[in-house]
């Protein structure tokens, strides 16, 4: 994956799931800075569509 998709916030959950169960990131900050997105922009995305991450569980919901 090369890039986030911001313009699906479906399918930036999914990825962002995806990439924390399979891939080499430990949490969503990791993730930010690997592909140059501020944590603040996946946060306001995320809300928008009543998503957020969830710390404890280490995913999106």
């Amino acid at each position: 994956m090369d890039h986030l998709p911001l313009n699906d916030i479906p399918m930036l959950v999914s990825s962002i799931n995806f990439l924390l169960r399979d891939e080499e990131f430990d949490n969503l900050d990791q993730i930010c800075n690997c592909f140059d997105v501020e944590r603040e922009q996946i946060d306001a995305l995320l809300a928008s569509q009543g998503f957020a991450y969830d710390e404890v569980q280490n995913r999106v919901r």
